[in-house]
């Protein structure tokens, strides 16, 4: 993948699944899942503007046309 935006993007949502992941494993998570939420949407959101980005753009249809489908994200 060539485009910049989605290499960006893609490092975002990992970013923030890894930040998600990590407050659902903290300690404090059993008191409070009020940052888990919180970090739950950051990582939809990030989620969301990968997929967005991923079907407009031209480079990623290059690689859509050239690769078997398969997605990148993960869900968890």
């Amino acid at each position: 993948m060539d485009c910049l935006l989605c290499k960006d993007l893609q490092q975002a949502f990992e970013s923030r699944r890894s930040q998600y992941i990590e407050a659902r494993s903290a300690a404090y998570y059993r008191v409070s899942t009020e940052l888990a939420a919180y970090k739950h949407v950051d990582m939809e959101r990030a989620k969301s503007d990968l997929e967005d980005h991923r079907s407009v753009c031209v480079e990623g249809a290059k690689v859509r046309q050239s690769k078997p489908m398969a997605s990148p994200l993960v869900q968890l």
